[in-house]
């Protein structure tokens, strides 16, 4: 009894809390110049994203979720699903993508920061790398007096520097409107279906990476008040949610920065610009860009520490060296922080021998969304085996449809995935990412060499990295 009492109270979550749970989750500001670049027919891509990607993730993950519940989220999963090898290749792709995707949001971050001085350094490839790692090891440092520090700084960042910027630039696209200014994006009705070329579709592998990361807030979904009635309606509540707020800030930077203009890392801060001059508030240019460098470090805070606790699950089967178990008195992962924070120095280090920073951009962002559909092809996978080989296990919520249900929303998952991964390997036709050959050759060197360690820990790993007390590693 007192049981299901303490079951009744944590259930607490409404429609909308959940939701919204899941819009602070995924959604940046820092994506919006990459589909700005195609006008209206961004509206098709985040539109296929949504249905074919994002509203199947969800869904299978909300399900693993509730059904079970362990630490480690995908790793639990995924092993229960295939083996513990398995679980561990998966959070370790979850944990290295972020990795390869810090330097993108980075550099994000250090191009808006040049707006408060002078944009043009933006283009100062020492500039960009000293801020870069300035704020990376600066947010990995905060991380290690625990989750209240970190969830303070993604609390007041998401809310100053992607919640106000956003909603600004939206009522200020809706201005330049209402008072007949040009519009620099194409009105045609031809323009809202896009070529369909496969240099063209390149950028739907980012629109698929920026709608990554639910499976974080999926956790929530067991605290729902009726998970298999309230869920899937905070679902689609917070996908159309999401594509709207993705879809008017891409359009609001389209109407006033022109295609062929747009900078992938400083797009944002260019279209803020374009609408603030004109009305002679020029100063508040730099005050938005200290709003919008806010939003980015939140979102690095918030990730940081995430995909390290997965890790940190794996420790508890003795995956990794000792040294890697060790948390401090925040029960936080700080060998595993500071691994992480020497990797994605190596990967800052990179911007260095790129031809510019859009090509920075757009060539991490390839392999980090490789990594990721990686993951998330295992994810998928371990939802559909878990159908079969547990269906005992309870589910407090459960995809409609019986195991055809799993199998039909999973596979749809499961071809965006394959299909976002081949997408992968065609370079854009408007960023220059120094050559085809040395496009293709960095993504496979970076997608093998980043999935072997799982593989070699396996056969080297001993005995005595086994914690003896692995309820330590737990919080």
């Amino acid at each position: 009894m007192a049981d299901q009492s303490s079951a009744s109270t944590r259930r607490t979550l409404g429609i909308f809390t959940l939701a919204m749970i899941n819009v602070a989750a995924i959604v940046s500001l820092r994506n919006l110049p990459m589909m700005a670049e195609y006008g209206l027919a961004s509206i098709f891509f985040y539109a296929v994203a949504a249905l074919g990607f994002f509203v199947p993730v969800a869904l299978v993950a909300a399900e693993l979720a509730t059904a079970y519940p362990d630490a480690g989220g995908v790793y639990a999963w995924v092993k229960r699903g295939f083996g513990a090898k398995y679980g561990f290749l998966a959070v370790w792709l979850e944990w290295v993508e972020n990795v390869v995707w810090f330097p993108t949001i980075l550099s994000f971050v250090a191009a808006t920061i040049a707006y408060i001085f002078v944009p043009d350094l933006d283009e100062n490839k020492l500039f960009m790398v000293l801020v870069m790692l300035v704020v990376f090891w600066g947010a990995t440092i905060a991380n290690f007096f625990g989750m209240k520090a970190s969830g303070l700084i993604s609390s007041i960042g998401t809310i100053a520097g992607t919640i106000i910027p956003g909603a600004l630039l939206i009522v200020m696209s809706v201005v330049w409107l209402v008072m007949g200014n040009k519009v620099q994006l194409d009105t045609s009705l031809s323009s809202f279906i896009p070529s369909l070329e496969l240099d063209n579709l390149a950028f739907f592998a980012g629109v698929i990476l920026g709608f990554a990361g639910i499976e974080m807030a999926a956790f929530h979904a067991k605290e729902a008040k009726d998970p298999q009635r309230d869920y899937p309606k905070a679902i689609f509540l917070s996908v159309a949610t999401i594509v709207a707020v993705f879809m008017m800030g891409s359009l609001a930077i389209a109407i006033v920065v022109p295609a062929d203009k747009i900078s992938l890392v400083a797009g944002l801060m260019q279209a803020i610009e374009a609408f603030f001059d004109p009305f002679g508030l020029s100063w508040m240019v730099p005050i938005m860009a200290v709003l919008v460098a806010a939003g980015g470090i939140a979102q690095i805070s918030t990730w940081l520490v995430g995909p390290s606790k997965g890790l940190l699950a794996t420790a508890r089967d003795g995956a990794l060296p000792p040294r890697f178990q060790y948390i401090n008195k925040a029960h936080m992962p700080v060998a595993i922080l500071v691994a992480q924070g020497a990797v994605g120095t190596a990967f800052v280090l990179f911007f260095l021998f790129a031809p510019n920073a859009s090509s920075f951009y757009w060539i991490l962002t390839a392999l980090t969304a490789q990594l990721t559909v990686m993951m998330y092809i295992l994810l998928f996978a371990a939802g559909i085996r878990l159908r079969y080989s547990d269906p005992q296990a309870k589910r407090p919520f459960k995809i409609p449809g019986g195991n055809l249900g799993m199998v039909l929303i999973a596979g749809l998952g499961l071809l965006a995935s394959f299909f976002t991964f081949f997408l992968g390997f065609v370079p854009p036709d408007n960023v220059s990412t120094g050559g085809i050959w040395s496009f293709e050759l960095f993504l496979i060197v970076g997608i093998v060499v980043l999935s072997l360690p799982p593989f070699i820990l396996e056969k080297i790993k001993k005995p005595d990295w086994i914690p003896e007390h692995p309820e330590e590693l737990e919080e």
